[in-house]
């Protein structure tokens, strides 16, 4: 399937629940095109963009600038609130997972990783995802659909809620919590790309959420076609699932190598504007015991990755209910990294966090989804 018929077979719904346009994820361009229709100034669709993205605005009632009649007509019309809180967790090491519904009832998870200089939000971009990774949580989740702009805005703009982080008259919006934003939720970004980046410059614009492009990584599976497009449009941090170092073993966890293998993936690496010695790419790799994690997986990495700039994340293996791996002990993980470090390379190792509420890198999934599942489990059980 190409990317313009997945998008169109898994698009977003156009309008919410009753029938009502949301403004949220619209360029400035779009919402004053869209409030013209009602004969307004432009300066108009300049104060409800305002009121949005700088004051966190969550109904048209309290946007006292605009006239009462105008304020009734929009709540008719637009819509620019939240989704549906059902549930916030909070971990015993500060991260906080929210499953989120959207309008249409479909629920996304998102995840605020505190930590001492900054706070990073893992956004969503897709309800479910269609990569099958074998790893990972999400991937056992099928496709459901792609989200639109203002639901990936929307996840953004609830962290902000919960931190407190919009002015006020007793916050000057300094020392924010939230600093740093990473599609590494649920979904593959790059097959929902032109929604995702819709999201992105909105979030990047100065006058929308003005977060840096430098404080934004985009993480892929390998989406080759988009990857060039990503930096060249965008130019956020790039991050490369890549978790093997052969195409035969990468294809065996992760099938979208059968599609673009190493080679092709690399190449684009390669060709990413912007890619220095300053600015790496950030190859993630995730410790599975016995399978990825040998000394020899280790020095094929050093080779497959001599060219481009580059650090390496190591990902300790986070479990989840019926995943059939296990993470690769601590010191299979040091002397890993060591090979990697002696070969000149940035290789840390990623402290998981939000373990215990299923919130670390490859937990991901709708509860619902979840519950689900346990619940046809346990069925089969009690009739065997």
């Amino acid at each position: 399937m190409s990317l313009a018929s997945h998008a169109k077979k898994f698009s977003a719904p156009p309008t919410d629940a009753q029938g009502r346009i949301p403004l949220i994820g619209l360029s400035p361009e779009e919402l004053t095109e869209v409030l013209a229709v009602h004969e307004l100034p432009k300066f108009r669709a300049k104060q409800v963009w305002h009121w949005i993205y700088h004051r966190g605005a969550k109904d048209f009632a309290s946007m006292g600038n605009l006239p009462k009649d105008l304020r009734a007509v929009l709540t008719e019309k637009y819509s620019i609130e939240r989704p549906k809180v059902i549930t916030e967790q909070r971990s015993s090491d500060g991260t906080i997972k929210w499953l989120l519904a959207m309008s249409d009832g479909q629920q996304i998870e998102a995840v605020f990783i505190p930590e001492a200089k900054r706070g990073t939000l893992c956004v969503s971009s897709q309800v479910g995802c269609t990569l099958t990774c074998k790893f990972c949580h999400t991937g056992t989740q099928p496709l459901v659909r792609n989200l639109g702009p203002h639901e990936i805005l929307q996840q953004v703009m609830h962290a902000r809620d919960v931190l407190g982080e919009w002015p006020s008259k007793d916050n000057a919006n300094e020392g924010r919590d939230l600093t740093n934003i990473v599609m590494m939720g649920m979904g593959e970004p790059l097959y929902n790309y032109a929604n995702v980046a819709k999201a992105l410059k909105i979030c990047m614009d100065e006058d929308g959420l003005g977060i840096s492009k430098r404080r934004i990584t985009l993480s892929t599976s390998g989406v080759v076609p988009q990857i060039v497009q990503c930096g060249e449009e965008l130019g956020v941090n790039l991050a490369i699932s890549l978790h093997a170092p052969t195409d035969e073993l990468r294809s065996s966890i992760m099938p979208i190598n059968n599609k673009y293998p190493l080679k092709d993936l690399l190449d684009a690496c390669l060709n990413y504007p912007g890619l220095s010695d300053v600015r790496r790419i950030t190859f993630e790799y995730v410790m599975l015991k016995d399978v990825n994690d040998r000394d020899e997986d280790a020095r094929d990495l050093v080779k497959l990755l001599r060219d481009i700039p580059c650090k390496i994340n190591i990902i300790p293996f986070n479990p989840w209910p019926g995943s059939g791996y296990e993470c690769s002990d601590e010191a299979r993980i040091g002397a890993f990294a060591r090979i990697l470090e002696n070969a000149g390379y940035d290789a840390p190792v990623r402290r998981p966090r939000g373990r215990d509420i299923l919130a670390a890198c490859g937990q991901l999934k709708s509860a619902s989804v979840r519950l689900k599942g346990r619940a046809e489990t346990d069925g089969a059980e009690a009739t065997s």
